[in-house]
């Protein structure tokens, strides 16, 4: 496994690269959609472009992105587990998963019709992954607990 420990790193960071592209795109596009009226040709385009994105982009590379990185925490030597650095990792993995759910279901109730906060919040909520995403990096590269 050690040979192609190379690969399977790239490919985490590629995969982690498109996830978080997915969360912050998302809930700004939500803001737009918000600010639509409902059944409109916006409307309905901002649908698509939701859908396309989660199906095709966020849900599959999030799950290549847990898969990879269990793969790799797997790897004996690679992670300090009795260092605290991990399971903050962790936590935070865990934040972004469940802001993933979250926004896939918000989606799928601007797919049914109906807006399921306003723009102002998702405009809140868009600032979230950015800084999860900060705290991953620090804690595997400085790694300070």
């Amino acid at each position: 496994m050690a040979d192609y420990y190379l690969w399977i790193k790239s490919f985490h960071i590629i995969a982690v690269l498109f996830w978080m592209a997915a969360l912050f795109y998302l809930p700004r596009l939500f803001v737009y959609h918000g600010e639509c009226a409902v059944g409109s040709k916006q409307w309905l385009l901002f649908c698509v472009m939701e859908r396309r994105l989660a199906c095709f982009i966020m849900t599959p590379s999030m799950i290549a992105a847990w898969l990879l990185g269990l793969l790799l925490a797997s790897l004996p030597g690679l992670i300090d587990f009795t260092a605290l650095w991990p399971y903050g990792k962790l936590a935070a993995i865990i934040a972004l998963t469940w802001m993933h759910a979250l926004l896939e279901q918000w989606r799928r109730e601007f797919a049914a019709g109906r807006m399921p906060h306003s723009p102002r919040f998702f405009r809140l909520l868009n600032e979230v992954p950015p800084l999860l995403a900060v705290a991953v990096v620090i804690l595997v590269i400085v790694r300070p607990l």
